[in-house]
């Protein structure tokens, strides 16, 4: 294994701690990261009406 890039280190770490929901991927060739992506979802509450409008 390669040594990391510190940058790189910073920005997945930057990218984590700002994450509530969601994924990242980290994409490697020959030892070396290539490509980092970040998927980030956001959730809403549902609110049920207790009333029918009619």
């Amino acid at each position: 294994m390669a040594k990391l890039d510190e940058s790189k280190v910073k920005h997945i770490l930057s990218t984590l701690e700002k994450l509530e929901f969601g994924s990242i991927v980290i994409s490697v060739h020959n030892g070396e990261i290539t490509q980092i992506d970040s998927t980030e979802k956001k959730r809403f509450s549902l609110q049920k009406s207790t009333s029918l409008k009619v």
